[in-house]
C-alpha cells in the first residue's frame, strides 16, 4: 500500500443519545486530499451504497472528528468522546494528514448541531 493511501473507517452517527451509528469502512483512501474533499467523497458514497439504511443516505452530515487511531487509547463513550474538539475535529482547510488522519484511523461523521446539544446533556435513551 502506497504511503499516502490509507483505510479509514467512518462511523455514521444518526443520534448521539440513542447510540444510533453505522461504521463504513474506506479502503485507499488518499490523506492527500483535503478534509472537504473527503467529505464530498464520503456523502457521496453513503448515498448510494447499498445495504445502507435510508436514514443514515439521507442525514445531514456535516463535521468529522478523529475517534481512534491504530495502536491508541480507545474512550470509554460507546459512540465517541466528547473531550478535545479543538484537536480532533477536521478542519476543512487541511490535507487529511494535516488533519491527523493516517491508516486504520476511524472517525465520526456527525451533524454538529446534534453534537453541540448532546454535548450540552449528555444524556442516553434507550
Amino acid at each position: 500500500m502506497a504511503s499516502d493511501a490509507a483505510v479509514v473507517t467512518v462511523r455514521l452517527v444518526r443520534s448521539f443519545e440513542h447510540r444510533n451509528f453505522r461504521p463504513v469502512v474506506f479502503h485507499g483512501v488518499s490523506v492527500e486530499q483535503t478534509v472537504q474533499e473527503f467529505i464530498q467523497l464520503v456523502r457521496h458514497d453513503i448515498a448510494t451504497r447499498p445495504g445502507l439504511p435510508p436514514p443514515f443516505k439521507k442525514y445531514a452530515y456535516d463535521t468529522m472528528k478523529i475517534i481512534h487511531q491504530a495502536h491508541g487509547a480507545k474512550t470509554n463513550e460507546l459512540v465517541m468522546s466528547l473531550e478535545d474538539d479543538e484537536k480532533l475535529i477536521l478542519q476543512e482547510g487541511l490535507t487529511l494528514r494535516a488533519a491527523g488522519i493516517a491508516n486504520e484511523t476511524e472517525v465520526a461523521f456527525f451533524r454538529k448541531e446534534d453534537y453541540g446539544l448532546y454535548k450540552a446533556n449528555p444524556h442516553t435513551a434507550w
